[in-house]
């Protein structure tokens, strides 16, 4: 018997807090990248379904979602594939019958119709714009060219470039396409899982293939389908891990009811006017100003069932209590936990902290406040708040300043670097409108004056930071 290796010692990452083990007095290969380590990926999710069903939307969401608690994923959409190979072409000369190339582009295309505008061109001559209506009902062999080079990026994604979580988005409606991917997956992934059972131990490779198919087919002889049902229904079948859980609790909770969601911070509280962090204060005289004209903007909005969540803390609770309705308490949508730091100014942090200081500056993202939380933490913390979210029609979100930006990075997609930096004032309400391809964000902006924290901007600068339109609201104070 092999004697045990020796155990290694163990050091705290100043960073995030966390143990890790030193080989020789240097740390063993341990990486600082975001990510949860998930045992039994790559997974490769497939959608299918005619056009028009929801699958991009259902796409993006779950991609979104992986991305937002730590899972590598990425989405690879067939459509765009096909739009980027013909994209270069911007003239009448693409559909020229004796275009050979053009020709082969077009038999890719796999829907039976399309619509192509082309703005006036100097090329098309006395033709200028056009609006041409293809439509195309019959494959050739360069129908497989589009999904064959997304499966390619697939396997490098998955093989090359740690990814976890490859979502495949395309109509896949006939049995050939479907049979393709699968044995895609197969050649990819599928003979590991499986050669390496105990049944197979003493069996070469191609036996073992052999055997496995045979056993396939003898079960095939005895399998009798489910009954479909005529109302909604699921079919969850062989979920193999936890990431898979996931993914199917997830896709089980969203739908595509059009509603808005808004976001905004707690009045300005009594540590703000002081620039100290944290703490469980009440609100100051100009943040109770602001809980009376968030109650007056809400009633003018006219929402309807609109539910109202808050934190566990004084200040939300307080902002909350002005708008005279119903509404919940969750501890998860506490302020993050500073620990040692909290009720400190960020000058007396650098001061009796500067190591500290200089490690938050370092990676804002994953830095752990000593007895603390990161922001790493307080994404996972809130994940079980986007899942009701998802569930839900309007809500309105009473909370604080870095759980409002975990909240924003999940619906606007934005990565862990960016998400510390979200600019989320105070006396500003943001409306989210989730749609098919993205999340459409308005910001009402209270004329309630408040004190800026550190980092932040004037509530009008917002839109030109986030690219998106920006709506004043004046709040009526």
């Amino acid at each position: 018997m092999a004697a045990a290796p020796e155990a290694r010692e163990l050091t705290q990452n100043p960073l995030q807090k966390t143990w890790e083990p030193y080989d020789n007095g240097l740390p063993a290969g341990h990486s600082a990248q975001r990510g949860v380590c998930m045992t039994n990926c790559p997974t490769l999710i497939v959608m299918v379904g005619l056009p028009a069903r929801g699958k991009t939307y259902i796409s993006k969401k779950l991609t979104r979602y992986l991305n937002w608690i730590g899972v590598p994923t990425k989405e690879f959409n067939v459509g765009q594939y096909r739009r980027d190979l013909v994209k270069k072409y911007k003239s009448f000369e693409f559909f020229l019958p004796d275009n050979e190339e053009g020709l082969k582009i077009r038999n890719i295309t796999d829907v039976l119709g399309i619509i192509m505008d082309f703005e006036d061109n100097a090329d098309a001559g006395d033709i200028g714009k056009l609006h041409i209506y293809v439509f195309l009902s019959r494959f050739n062999t360069s129908v497989k060219q589009c999904a064959l080079a997304a499966l390619n990026d697939v396997r490098q994604y998955l093989s090359e470039e740690n990814g976890h979580v490859a979502v495949f988005d395309a109509t896949n409606t006939t049995r050939e396409r479907r049979e393709t991917i699968y044995k895609f997956g197969e050649e990819n992934g599928y003979k590991q899982v499986k050669l390496g059972s105990p049944d197979y131990v003493d069996c070469s490779n191609d036996e073992a293939t052999e055997d496995f198919m045979k056993r396939i087919e003898c079960y095939k002889n005895s399998y009798e389908t489910l009954d479909e049902t005529l109302d909604k229904s699921y079919l969850v079948n062989r979920v193999m891990d936890h990431i898979q859980s996931r993914i199917v609790y997830y896709l089980m909770n969203i739908h595509v009811t059009p509603r808005s969601i808004y976001l905004c911070r707690h009045g300005e509280s009594e540590l703000n006017l002081k620039g100290r962090i944290g703490g469980d204060p009440g609100l100051s005289v100009r943040g109770k100003e602001f809980a009376k004209s968030l109650a007056q903007f809400i009633n003018e909005q006219n929402i309807k069932d609109l539910k109202v969540w808050t934190s566990q803390m004084k200040r939300t609770i307080q902002t909350a209590e002005a708008l005279g309705v119903p509404y919940e308490q969750w501890k998860v949508l506490n302020e993050i936990d500073a620990g040692v730091c909290e009720e400190m100014t960020y000058e007396e942090i650098q001061e009796n902290y500067p190591l500290e200081f200089a490690l938050r500056d370092q990676d804002k993202y994953r830095y752990r406040y000593p007895k603390g939380e990161s922001y790493e933490d307080l994404v996972q913390r809130l994940e079980p708040v986007i899942m009701e979210l998802e569930r839900q029609e309007n809500v309105l979100v009473i909370c604080h300043q870095a759980v409002m930006r975990c909240l924003l990075a999940y619906f606007l997609d934005k990565p862990a670097e960016q998400l510390p930096y979200l600019k989320c004032p105070l006396h500003t309400v943001l409306k989210l409108t989730p749609v098919a391809y993205a999340c459409g964000k308005d910001s009402e902006v209270s004329e309630v004056s408040a004190v800026l924290g550190s980092g932040q901007q004037q509530a009008s600068e917002l839109g030109l930071v986030t690219g998106v339109s920006v709506n004043l609201w004046t709040g009526g104070m």
